[in-house]
């Protein structure tokens, strides 16, 4: 690992750093999100007060087109730190929800860098990234966000990307399962989420890219979109008032497939769902706490 640490005399300067984000929750940039997730963007008005984790959706970084690098991300040291490895990937969040966002109104987004991880092992060395994101409205915080990313080496040109091992969704009655509900992983819906988020990396919608570059067999889902998905899921079936939740991708999921969410029956204002792909394969688990 002594690359690495010599990468951490650089990197280490940027833990404690604060980027600002301003948002003005915008009436039009809330109803094409609506429409995204199959809500009447009509039902939108000024002072709509948003489901409660939609603050994901403001305060996203708009650099400009000459700041971007090759794999469609803004160029290292720019927003994020300069970690030396190419390949980015959402791992896992924790996140506090204490009011809800309204439309039309002022909001910041404060971007903090809280650790840089480097790490060696079976699968490689790699950089784990920790985000805290704190929304604010009003005066008052609306929810905390920490993030993992994990930054992994190019792939060798013509071989594939290392697999994650799949490992078999719990599924029925002896898993604790009471519900599942089942969404298509469409490239249109792929496509208006990076949109809404203004996500640009390009193993969302460059297929040449995302097999040559980056190694993978097929456009890769979004991971935002599947944490969204998910609490979408858990709302439907939740009882009270969700106060925060946790989530952990453990498995890529694939642009025309299918994503099941799956979900244990609520107890003590705790809730545990989890992710399956169209082949059965765990994708993803989340804890949600909600309050009565």
């Amino acid at each position: 690992m002594g690359w690495m640490d010599d990468a951490m005399v650089e990197l280490r300067p940027w833990i404690g750093r604060v980027r600002v984000t301003e948002d003005d929750v915008g009436l039009m940039a809330m109803r094409r999100a609506a429409g995204t997730f199959n809500v009447d963007p009509e039902s939108i008005v000024r002072g709509s007060v948003m489901p409660p984790h939609w603050f994901t959706l403001i305060g996203v970084e708009t650099v400009r087109q000459d700041q971007i690098g090759p794999d469609g991300h803004a160029n290292k040291g720019i927003v994020l730190p300069p970690i030396p490895m190419p390949r980015r990937m959402g791992a896992g969040r924790r996140v506090k929800v204490m009011h809800r966002l309204r439309v039309g109104e002022p909001a910041l987004k404060k971007a903090e860098v809280v650790d840089i991880v480097p790490k060696s092992g079976r699968s490689g060395d790699i950089f784990v990234l920790t985000m805290r994101h704190t929304y604010e409205q009003g005066g008052k915080t609306i929810a905390v966000d920490d993030f993992d990313a994990i930054y992994r080496p190019a792939v060798p040109p013509g071989q594939k990307t290392t697999a994650t091992v799949a490992t078999p969704a719990p599924a029925g009655q002896a898993s604790g399962q009471a519900w599942s509900d089942a969404v298509e992983l469409t490239n249109t819906l792929n496509f208006r989420y990076s949109a809404i988020t203004w996500n640009a990396h390009r193993i969302h919608y460059d297929g040449d890219y995302t097999r040559s570059e980056e190694g993978y067999p097929a456009l890769v889902s979004n991971g935002g979109l599947t944490m969204h998905l998910m609490v979408d899921a858990a709302l439907k079936h939740a009882h009270g008032t969700l106060t925060g939740y946790s989530a952990r991708l453990v498995h890529p999921l694939w642009v025309g497939g299918t994503l099941e969410v799956r979900g244990a029956a609520q107890a003590d204002g705790k809730l545990k769902i989890w992710a399956a792909d169209k082949n059965g394969v765990l994708c993803g688990e989340m804890a949600l706490e909600f309050a009565a």
